[in-house]
């Protein structure tokens, strides 16, 4: 069975740049005297003078390669940025800190997101190039952002628990963590990251109903979004932990159901609206009319049987919930 590889990181303490850079210029500088030194030699026809030649030369270009080579290994790291090394193929080291710093030369940078940025050759014209700036020996594509991010996952269509079709879109922000884990872990971290957050926006989803008629305590993806929030930050930060990112927030920017559905749940929600506000209206109603026919008969203003009773609730309910502004009929005989 094949074994897993986890990345244990390891910071590295490197040499300081500036001094190293001193020793690869002093090196390149020291072929010069060695060239010249051969060529004095070689001139004056002393004895052994092509073979003094020869070595001169040699070792004026071998001197000159090392102190290349030597530069090689300056790196610039920047404020919240990271830098992974690999030494022939296996894990070498990560740089944190800002700063000018030297290490193995035959050290390799890796950042599998975004080694080469693609730049079209022409307003019409369809090759591309592939642009990789180097500064300080190394890609600036390769190192590692520490800086906090965003992703805007886009609107996408998926069934609450009713089966109703929404549309849910989310934003999240998130950083890298551990650069090793990142860049080693998985095979592009902000790719994980995406496919990661659709699965878990869609899982929510699926979980619960864009909203319920009934008064319960039952989370509702329009009544409950930071709950549901908070719920989707949690799952989604253990589904990236190995890739070394840290979710530091996540909302729902975008809740609305689908077009093919939106008008016919427009007008359920306008008619539950109008039930509940009749509702209200009645109660109030019923509760009016039951004070004013307490007070007439505690205070006996006038004695009414059962029948006028009845005509007054009546009259009462109907000026109370209806729709259009009461027309009173001033009657001035006697009510029997």
């Amino acid at each position: 069975m094949e074994k897993e590889y986890m990345a244990e990181e390891k910071i590295l303490k490197p040499a300081s740049g500036m001094l190293m850079l001193f020793v690869g210029l002093v090196l390149m500088l020291v072929s010069i005297p060695v060239w010249v030194a051969g060529v004095f030699y070689y001139n004056a026809e002393l004895f052994g003078a092509g073979g003094v030649l020869a070595f001169s030369i040699t070792l004026g270009i071998v001197v000159l390669v090392v102190g290349i080579i030597w530069l090689c290994g300056l790196k610039v790291i920047h404020p919240n940025e990271a830098l992974v090394l690999t030494l022939f193929g296996n894990y070498y080291g990560t740089l944190y800190e800002a700063g000018f710093y030297w290490v193995n030369p035959f050290c390799t940078a890796i950042n599998p997101t975004a080694e080469k940025k693609d730049v079209p050759k022409g307003k019409g014209g369809s090759d591309e190039i592939s642009v990789n700036v180097n500064v300080g020996g190394v890609s600036l594509s390769k190192k590692v952002s520490l800086k906090t991010m965003t992703l805007d996952n886009k609107r996408q269509k998926v069934n609450d628990a009713l089966g109703n079709p929404v549309e849910i879109g989310t934003i999240v922000i998130w950083k890298v963590k551990n650069a090793t884990k990142a860049v080693l872990n998985v095979e592009n971290y902000k790719e994980y990251l995406s496919i990661q957050c659709d699965a878990v926006t869609r899982n929510a989803a699926r979980n619960y109903p864009y909203d319920t008629n009934e008064e319960a305590d039952e989370k509702t993806l329009r009544g409950s979004s930071q709950e549901i929030a908070d719920i989707m930050q949690e799952e989604l930060q253990k589904k990236v932990v190995e890739a070394g990112i840290e979710i530091l927030d996540v909302r729902i920017t975008h809740l609305a159901y689908a077009p093919e559905i939106a008008s016919a749940m427009l007008q359920r929600q306008q008619a539950t609206a109008i039930i509940d506000a009749r509702q209200k209206i009645v109660e109030g109603a019923v509760s009016m009319v039951e004070m004013a026919l307490q007070q007439l008969s505690e205070n006996q203003i006038v004695e009414l049987d059962e029948e006028r009773k009845a005509a007054m609730v009546s009259n009462l309910l109907v000026v109370l919930c209806g729709n259009k502004d009461a027309q009173p009929i001033v009657n001035s005989g006697s009510i029997y």
